[in-house]
Parts: C-alpha cells; sequence; structure tokens
C-alpha cells in the first residue's frame, strides 16, 4: 500500500457526480484534485456501512470544507446509481463511480475481502488526504462507517498540528 510521500499516478479517467442533481461526467481523476482533498473509498451505494459512512461525511463535509479540503467518495457503483444516491442522501460532494478500482490500483490498496462466504478483491474502505498533486499526506486506513466524518476531520486537524510544530521547528533552527 502507498503511504506518506508517495505521489499517486491519478491519470486515469472515471464517471463523476459533481453532487445532488448533477449529470455524470468522464474526467480524468488527477483533475479533480484541485487542492487538499479527502477521497473516501467504499463498496457500494445502498448498503448498511456504506450509507453510514457516507451519512457521516455529508453530515460534515461543511466543516472538512471550512479546513479546506474538498471531498471526493469513490465505489464500484455506476454514475447512474451515484446521481440517484446523491439526491437520496443530499450529498453535495463528488462521488465517484470507480467499477475496475483504478483508484486503489494507483494507490496499491486492493485487498482480499470476504463476504457471504465468498472470497475476491476489492478496494480498502479507507480514507486518502491527498496534496493537489497527488502526494499522500495521511490514510485512514481503518473506517468507523459511523464517525467516518469525525475521522476525516481528526486526521486533517493532526496535519494541521504535524505542519504547525513543523514550522515552528523550522523557525527554531533558522534563528540558531
Amino acid at each position: 500500500m502507498k503511504g506518506f510521500g508517495d505521489v499517486l499516478d491519478l491519470d486515469f479517467e472515471l464517471k463523476v457526480v459533481r453532487g445532488e442533481g448533477a449529470d455524470p461526467q468522464i474526467v480524468r481523476f488527477g483533475d479533480l484534485i484541485t487542492g487538499p482533498t479527502v477521497v473516501s473509498v467504499y463498496m457500494r451505494n445502498n448498503t448498511g456501512s456504506c450509507d453510514k459512512q457516507n451519512d457521516s461525511l455529508v453530515a460534515h463535509a461543511d466543516a472538512i470544507e471550512k479546513r479546506g479540503w474538498q471531498v471526493i467518495a469513490l465505489s464500484r457503483d455506476t454514475a447512474g446509481s451515484h446521481q440517484r444516491y446523491a439526491s437520496k442522501k443530499g450529498v453535495g460532494y463528488t462521488l465517484v463511480s470507480d467499477p475496475k478500482d483504478l483508484f486503489a490500483q494507483a494507490a496499491d490498496a486492493v485487498v482480499e475481502k470476504k463476504m457471504y462466504g465468498r472470497t475476491f478483491q476489492g478496494p480498502l474502505r479507507s480514507a486518502w488526504l491527498l496534496a493537489a498533486d497527488g502526494t499522500v499526506k495521511t490514510i485512514v486506513e481503518k473506517v468507523d462507517a459511523k464517525q467516518h466524518g469525525e475521522q476525516v476531520l481528526a486526521a486533517i486537524d493532526s496535519l494541521s498540528v504535524s505542519y504547525t510544530h513543523l514550522r515552528a521547528h523550522e523557525t527554531e533552527a533558522d534563528l540558531v
């Protein structure tokens, strides 16, 4: 799995729905990352844990955006499913259709999953905090579906604290 400081190759096209009421578009994924971005990965719309994950993001999207981060959620669902889901759930952020797990492949985060007695490969349920150039700033590897928005905010806040501490340290070094 890619980690802190790695730059993801985001040069692939996917269908996106940019919020409630939007029509699907085909977009180069890297073009969506225009600044600090949270990419939340889940499996399917209209399933228990995935709905809780998105409900939590919807509830915290304004706070995330106020901290200067945009939100993108991606799953294997079709763009049409995302369009209906955005309207049903009041999703204002971008939903991405990734049926071939291209983002998970770029992040080296395709993992073995088990469901209903069968084993298959799928994307790691996670949140990736990326810089505008696709550099991984941090990863939420173990998503707590009900608390996902809070997890993302905590990850953003920890980056801010780390950056503030680093800047203070650099300033002290410059003075010596």
